[in-house]
């Protein structure tokens, strides 16, 4: 089966040249469809339909199911949906993902509900014979990544994890231009950071579930706290119930930037220090002050994060700073820069917008205008995997390194010391009070995967 993208919006792309370098002759075949990809998206929030229609801009597709456990959210998604995708076929909806997979056939499924639902909606979705398309973190605990990655292996299915910093123009151009031609000469440091003010701070009071959300659901295989409100209104990654915090959340994109970008697997070893530090009370229980050593071979990544305060360096809140012997390497989501140690050599290049390309993009509510382009590369690199049988970018188990090796953090802060994980055996080396941390208790009926149910 041959795949589509659109044949006015590939040449009509800036990155056209790029693309044509990266797809070979192959970028010619993906402009013949031989029919529509049928579609299905599980968790219509923000950037559920932001992942949806960045697919819809690049290949031909039908959407034929939606679900979500919040009715309002779910009919208004159709209905975007149904225009932006020029159909006058609703989409099927659901507010069960089971009866979803169990009714409607499809190609891909894509996943963007929040964190603590990833594991289960993948590994169903894979089950179902779905090829997935996944938000970050892959999981909320170590063992749920495994059995993801096997489950992808068993059914052998591709899924691409939303780590789009892979596809981003500009990093692309910077890993290229600096990293690959030995720019930097040799490397002995990474710094990474955050100091976006992040957590819902101050108190929450107890309300009634309206009738539109089934909390029930939403809560699934996490604890079910007393409802406070809509939890997908931007507060429910400040809970680790259902998260991994600012380490599931930002850590995750700039660590596996730096594995893709200097070709590194898992950390040696890990350890971190951190907690709530000055925003205390309240609502939010992530850490508001964090950091984490990952440590290489000849040298170590480390993490800072502050929900609280300024930035180190205000050009780059969030950010990675590769440091050569010939010079640094600053990358951001908003451009990159590379400065010799002798000053005399600047080079940067700032974020792809593509406006001019996709006009619509203007008009979409709530859009990350910068990172629309990277997610667009991100789903004709998913589609290609998917045509050719090969892996993506953005594997699964690209995602799970870097997923776990950030959770492994949040455990090292937790137990106040270092660990060293063994993928091999799915275990901590040394260390029994660690080992069963790997999984999280599952609320009942839900049933947590286990890696060995897929080898």
């Amino acid at each position: 089966m041959s795949f589509y993208i659109n044949r006015r919006h590939f040449i009509k792309s800036t990155l056209a040249t790029t693309l044509y370098a990266t797809y070979g002759a192959y970028g010619q075949h993906l402009m013949h469809p031989s029919k529509k990809l049928r579609v299905g998206l599980i968790g219509t929030g923000w950037y559920g339909k932001s992942d949806l229609f960045r697919l819809i801009q690049v290949t031909d597709v039908e959407v034929v199911a939606l679900c979500d456990v919040d009715k309002n959210q779910l009919s208004q998604a159709a209905s975007l949906v149904m225009q932006k995708n020029k159909q006058s076929k609703s989409p099927v909806l659901f507010t069960d993902y089971r009866k979803l997979l169990a009714s409607i056939e499809m190609d891909i499924v894509l996943i963007g509900t929040p964190d603590h639902w990833h594991a289960l909606n993948t590994i169903d979705s894979l089950r179902a014979g779905c090829h997935v398309y996944v938000q970050k973190p892959t999981s909320v605990d170590v063992l749920e990544g495994e059995a993801m990655v096997h489950a992808a292996r068993k059914y052998n299915k591709v899924v691409q994890v939303g780590t789009q910093r892979r596809s981003t123009p500009h990093l692309v151009e910077a890993k290229k231009n600096i990293i690959d031609t030995g720019l930097l000469g040799k490397i002995g440091h990474v710094d990474m950071c955050c100091y976006y003010h992040m957590r819902a701070n101050g108190e929450r009071t107890i309300q009634e579930i309206p009738n539109y959300f089934d909390y029930d659901m939403w809560s699934g295989p996490a604890p079910k706290l007393p409802f406070k409100g809509l939890p997908h209104k931007r507060w429910w990654r400040t809970r680790m119930e259902y998260s991994n915090g600012i380490m599931g959340d930002m850590c995750v994109h700039m660590l596996d930037a730096v594995r893709w970008m200097l070709d590194l697997k898992w950390p040696k070893r890990i350890q971190s220090q951190g907690g709530i530090y000055v925003q205390k009370g309240g609502f939010s229980n992530i850490a508001d002050s964090q950091t984490a050593i990952f440590e290489y071979e000849d040298f170590n990544c480390v993490w800072n994060h502050r929900t609280w305060g300024t930035p180190t360096d205000p050009e780059y809140p969030w950010a990675l700073f590769i440091y050569g012997e010939n010079g640094v390497l600053k990358a951001s989501v908003m451009k990159y820069e590379f400065i010799s140690t002798d000053g005399k050599t600047h080079i940067t290049k700032d974020v792809t917008y593509e406006r001019e390309q996709y006009p619509e993009d203007l008009q979409e509510k709530d859009i990350e205008l910068h990172t629309a382009p990277a997610t667009r590369y991100h789903m004709m690199d998913f589609l290609k995997a998917i045509d050719q049988g090969s892996k993506p970018i953005a594997d699964v188990e690209q995602g799970h390194i870097s997923t776990a090796s950030c959770i492994i953090a949040n455990l090292a802060m937790e137990l106040d010391r270092p660990l060293i994980y063994d993928p091999n055996k799915r275990l901590f080396t040394d260390d029994n009070q660690a080992n069963t941390l790997l999984s999280r208790p599952y609320r009942a009926p839900w049933e947590h995967p286990n890696p060995l149910d897929y080898l």
